[in-house]
């Protein structure tokens, strides 16, 4: 098996115990983690498992782009795999190890008739599984009332405005909070803002298979002008955010787009009936970072994979916490550089109905103030429940110090602050006590030391002590307002971003890139030591 796309020990984890739970008789498994914790990766070594046991999978997945998605994913853990695809003209079943469908191909019977030998069914999003077309599907493969083919789910919620899950899948038989994951930073923190929109009464909106209305609530939004208060809320808190803005129908998100467009924000809209061509465009364009915004009606609710993006616009308040988690998820991923993720919810008037919240990101019962992180929310109600979480809520005061300095701090994948200081990195640890840091240095011949004597300070004073010993190691510090660093990057430095597949985004000066290939190192050093220690 390659190694490209190893396992996280949480998925593994994952993995075995779907493994108990068939063994123990349970044959409609489902396991429940928070959207940016790798389930393609999970259920990608499942299948790759199962094929070395002789048993074939089928993949179910509802929309395009996760079908590719699990297939380029099988084919990075597993590449010797031959992975076949089902869907509208293509039929690549016959020789496949691994099969991958469309649900709403596989609802034609005759197409789904000439497959066999599955003995596996995964489901992605399994939360779409209640679904006529899903249930006629896994009855033919024999996962329902045979049980006689294993059915594993995988989702970032269980929740379904309509029910009906109870009906398909036995058991959750792993789970993992998302404060969990973002105490062991493989999700980052985030916090939460209101955006009040004077005029927007929700309560005039109607109630539709559980939630709002989409045209009644497009109406609502356009008659309070809620597109200009997103647009002025944007410039004022995300200016400098990749973002992504969630609203309930195509023409509200491409009058949104007009409006931030309009208020010197580069914004496009992309929806489901799009053009591929054109939407293929636009959807590169904002990884190249040519555009700063998507405004989309749920179509980027799932399967779209921007790491970099770290801010969320809810313009479609909903009362679903699942489709809250999905929206919100899509801005948690960590990426180099990246602090946090900022959370804008649109808010009207409303009285009878109950809308989701950040809140509903956790099963614990959190109160979140407004601007307040979701970790530190965590820590207020109890600063023991996850370990590693107070290194994560850094006040926002705090990581202005980092902004503020003349220095130039920077922040690993994993979130640890460092400075750069030639051949040598100096960065800061938690301490023991709340609020407190060590200092640490790296190099590549003595690996990390600490400094004798190895006192903790207050964040403040452990810069201050790891600028002066960041100044005295390197002749001339990375400052911010240097020259160099708004010239154009060079060939050298778009050559090794290239080798090292790094992303450069569009416009990018010589500062940005060397700040890129600084975190890209000490990634790969600080946060392995961290890892190991």
């Amino acid at each position: 098996m390659s190694e490209t796309l190893p396992l996280r020990p949480y998925q593994r984890a994952a993995i075995d115990a779907v493994y108990r739970a068939i063994n123990d008789g349970c044959t409609r498994p489902a396991v429940l983690l928070p959207t940016g914790s790798g389930k393609t990766v999970i259920f990608s070594h499942l299948a790759t498992e199962q094929h070395a046991r002789g048993v074939k999978t089928l993949i179910i997945a509802h929309r395009e782009e996760l079908i590719h998605q699990a297939a380029n994913k099988i084919r990075a853990v597993a590449p010797g795999l031959n992975v076949g695809i089902v869907k509208a003209e293509l039929d690549e079943h016959q020789d496949a190890d691994v099969v991958i469908g469309s649900v709403q191909t596989l609802a034609r019977p005759h197409r789904r008739e000439a497959m066999a030998s599955i003995g596996l069914v995964v489901v992605d999003e399994a939360h779409h599984a209640a679904a006529d077309t899903y249930l006629e599907v896994l009855e033919h493969f024999g996962c329902l009332d045979t049980g006689t083919t294993p059915c594993v789910g995988f989702t970032a919620t269980m929740h379904r405005q309509d029910g009906g899950l109870s009906d398909v899948w036995q058991d959750v038989v792993y789970k993992r909070d998302i404060l969990e994951m973002i105490a062991d930073r493989h999700l980052v923190n985030v916090r939460g803002k209101a955006v009040r929109v004077a005029g927007l009464n929700l309560d005039a909106v109607k109630t539709r298979a559980g939630d709002l209305q989409d045209n009644q609530l497009a109406q609502a939004l356009d008659e309070s002008n809620a597109a200009g208060v997103v647009a002025d809320a944007y410039t004022k808190f995300a200016a400098d955010r990749p973002g992504v803005v969630f609203v309930p129908t195509v023409a509200v998100a491409k009058s949104m787009a007009e409006v931030m467009q309009a208020n010197g924000i580069r914004t496009a809209a992309v929806w489901g009936d799009m053009p591929k061509e054109e939407r293929a465009a636009t959807l590169k364009a904002y990884a190249d970072g040519e555009i700063q915004v998507l405004t989309n009606a749920m179509l980027l609710t799932e399967g779209w994979d921007a790491p970099w993006a770290s801010c969320a616009v809810i313009a479609r308040p909903t009362k679903s916490p699942g489709l809250y988690v999905q929206m919100v998820g899509r801005v948690l991923r960590p990426w180099p550089g990246k602090k946090d993720a900022l959370v804008l919810d649109v808010m009207g008037a409303s009285t009878r109905h109950k809308l989701a919240t950040l809140a509903d990101l956790t099963e614990r019962e959190l109160t979140i103030k407004d601007d307040e992180s979701l970790a530190a929310a965590a820590l207020d109600d109890d600063p023991d429940a996850y370990p590693g979480l107070r290194s994560v809520a850094v006040d926002w005061q705090d990581i202005s110090l980092f902004d503020d300095s003349p220095v130039r701090w920077l922040r690993t994948s994993a979130g640890t602050w460092f400075i750069p200081a030639g051949d040598v990195l100096y960065f800061l640890v938690p301490g023991e006590e709340p609020g407190s840091y060590r200092i640490r240095r790296y190099t590549a011949a003595d690996g990390v030391r600490a400094p004798s004597p190895d006192p903790e300070y207050p964040l403040e004073y452990a810069m201050q002590w790891a600028e002066i010993y960041a100044q005295r190691a390197a002749r001339q510090l990375a400052q911010r307002g240097a020259g160099w660093r708004r010239r154009p990057p060079s060939a050298k430095q778009l050559g090794w971003c290239r080798w090292k597949r790094i992303p450069v985004p569009a416009g990018a000066t010589a500062g940005d890139v060397s700040d890129l290939q600084a975190v890209y190192e000490a990634s790969l050093q600080i946060d392995g030591w961290e890892r190991a220690a």
